[in-house]
């Protein structure tokens, strides 16, 4: 009954998104002065995260529906560039220290999902 539950994987999914797109926001700030550079993002996690089998109901039980939850995001360049330099470049460092901090934000809404659903069945079991 709890060896696979799905607010888990959530969790998990949030987190490792996370660290994915804390990762494409890094490599543009260390190349934010490299010539002809093109900024690069993940899309959003409600675009990213599949609640099971062409993006249909998940399954909340091993008998139910068959299905599972994956993560499937990339780095990938942005399609919407508000800013060129003169050297082609188009990272902003301001714009990226905002993503950064979304990041941040949404890595710490992970660890909390999984903090309180560990809490429940903590409680659940008659543990604290």
């Amino acid at each position: 009954m709890f060896e696979n539950l799905a607010i888990l994987k959530v969790a998990q999914s949030m987190a490792s998104h996370a660290a994915l797109r804390q990762n494409a926001i890094s490599q543009n700030i260390a190349n934010a002065d490299t010539p002809g550079y093109t900024a690069r993002d993940v899309a959003p996690f409600a675009e990213t995260y599949e609640a099971g089998a062409g993006g249909t109901m998940r399954a909340s039980r091993p008998e139910h529906l068959q299905g599972s939850g994956t993560l499937r995001a990339e780095i990938t360049s942005r399609s919407q560039i508000s800013t060129m330099s003169p050297n082609g470049n188009s990272v902003s460092l301001e714009d990226e220290m905002v993503k950064a901090v979304e990041v941040k934000r949404q890595h710490d809404l992970a660890l909390t999902i999984y903090k309180t659903s560990l809490g429940v069945l903590r409680t659940s079991l008659g543990r604290r």
